[in-house]
């Protein structure tokens, strides 16, 4: 368990001092209000990889932000702790990414998911996937028994999912906020049970899901669509329609207005930063034209606290540094963990 600087040495207007700790915050697991799981996982990546390098380049690039916030006075006060990075969790991803690359190989040699010469590489993929999941879970789970807000930092998007099973054992039901280029809603994508092009399809296997409404949408399948179509929890705003809305002259407060409608009091906030136009995110692992500002998100976000729904947990996922030197993916990466991590003491406040 970590535990952070004194919190008499922190100075809000000077230079930050890297403690292990996102964003250098002096707080310590027990006396945080949130506490922040980075898990380094991108062992389903479907093109690039690098996710699992996202953490590290967030907590580096978050002690070079500033900490006054324009929505929250003295914002850093915020306790937000930190999980230590699971280094036994980063060796078992190289491992296993290995093993899946195979196999994403073979599929696009034109072989089959069911070809029982990947069948073992295969199954292997999906137990260690699993076990990552029930990580997840254990460790959120204890931390919400506690009454900490938990917050994943990925790690691609199949990640939270361990989180989200653990807000079902305590919340009757919830609604999920998804930002993202993608719905993740394929079943089992290249035969990966917990892909992270499935999360959200696996996500409505929990019944205290009530609601899933998606932000941003512009890369999906039919098979995608007609699931939209035919489960009445999913409401999509696609990228394509927010965009056709604006043109016509629809404010993004009214758009935003419509979105939040949707969502019923207790909100879990999925942001795949994919979900933002790929300048902020260059590096991610399957970026699409198009997508939200920076502000945009922000604004949407900050709506949300603004109606007195409830953000019960979050995740950050699909940040994936450049090369040596590119730290920009991790900087815009750093700067919406830090208001995401916000927003519970910015709800208290209203």
């Amino acid at each position: 368990m970590h535990i952070g600087i004194n919190q008499a040495s922190f100075n809000p207007n000077g230079i930050t001092i890297p403690n292990g700790c996102f964003f250098g915050f002096p707080y310590g697991v027990e006396e945080a209000a949130i506490v922040l799981l980075p898990v380094a996982w991108d062992v389903t990546t479907s093109y690039r990889e690098g996710a699992a390098n996202g953490p590290q380049a967030i907590l580096d690039a978050s002690v070079q932000l500033d900490w006054y916030d324009f929505d929250l006075p003295q914002a850093w006060q915020t306790k937000c702790g930190t999980i230590p990075m699971n280094s036994d969790i980063q060796e078992q991803n190289r491992a296993i990414r290995a093993i899946a690359k195979l196999i994403i190989e073979h599929l696009e040699s034109g072989g089959k998911v069911d070809d029982h010469a990947i069948a073992k590489q295969l199954a292997t993929v999906n137990q260690a996937s699993a076990t990552l999941n029930h990580w997840v879970y254990t460790q959120s789970l204890e931390l919400l028994e506690q009454g900490k807000l938990v917050g994943i930092v990925g790690g691609d998007h199949s990640v939270p999912l361990g989180l989200m099973q653990a807000l079902a054992q305590k919340y009757e039901d919830y609604g999920i906020l998804h930002i993202d280029a993608h719905a993740d809603l394929r079943q089992a994508y290249e035969g990966f049970t917990y892909s992270h092009a499935s999360i959200m399809h696996n996500a409505l296997k929990l019944p205290q899901i009530s609601r899933l409404v998606q932000v941003g949408i512009r890369d999906v399948c039919e098979a995608e669509m007609a699931m939209v179509k035919s489960d009445e929890r999913i409401v999509m705003f696609d990228d394509w329609q927010l965009k056709a809305n604006t043109y016509q002259g629809i404010p993004w407060a009214t758009q935003c207005d419509k979105i939040i409608s949707n969502l019923p009091d207790k909100v879990y906030i999925s942001f795949d930063i994919d979900g933002l136009n790929p300048s902020y995110c260059p590096n991610t692992g399957t970026p699409v034209p198009g997508g939200l500002e920076f502000n945009e998100a922000i604004y949407l976000l900050r709506s949300l606290v603004q109606t007195g729904k409830r953000i019960i947990g979050f995740d950050l996922c699909e940040v994936a540094p450049g090369e040596l030197g590119d730290e920009w993916d991790g900087n815009v990466g750093a700067r919406v963990l830090y208001k995401l991590a916000c927003l519970q003491r910015f709800q208290v406040s209203l």
